[in-house]
């Protein structure tokens, strides 16, 4: 499998890791199948809405930890909304590239943001609109890849 050169610089020196204490919003997802857990704390001004710092703690492969390294670049000093336009594409675009096989990891990323977004619009009883009907995936307690035997 091939990397590219930032894919291989944002997993042998990721950036923002590590954890928020008394966190604005922490979202954590994960993917049963592959083994990652992605959890993001977010630090947001609540006049300005300003993501003033982002933290991750990932355990996963290479491609989930560039994957939220970069995630929490392009998000950070951001707004709420400015965040929420980040899509996966445009964290693996910022990553040139993830090999199709590691796309996942950053849809990963862009729901663990999003998870974040929403357990902080809970915590501080705000409504954002954007994340009206988001669904978070989450795989921890499913085993989708037990085969029932017949």
């Amino acid at each position: 499998m091939q990397y590219s050169e930032k894919v291989m610089d944002h997993f042998m020196n990721p950036r923002n890791v590590g954890e928020i204490e008394n966190a604005s919003g922490v979202g954590e997802v994960g993917n049963v199948k592959c083994g990652d857990i992605m959890r993001i704390y977010l630090d947001i001004d609540n006049d300005t809405k300003v993501i003033n710092d982002v933290k991750f703690m990932t355990f996963g492969c290479g491609s989930a930890i560039a994957s939220s390294s970069m995630a929490t670049e392009l998000i950070k000093g951001k707004t709420i909304d400015e965040a929420l336009e980040i899509t996966n594409k445009a964290v693996a675009e910022a990553l040139d590239g993830l090999p199709p096989v590691k796309m996942h990891c950053s849809v990963l990323a862009e729901q663990a943001i999003k998870a974040a977004l929403i357990d902080y619009s809970k915590k501080n009883n705000i409504h954002i609109a954007a994340l009206d009907g988001v669904v978070i995936e989450d795989d921890h307690d499913h085993h989708h890849d037990v085969e029932e035997e017949e």
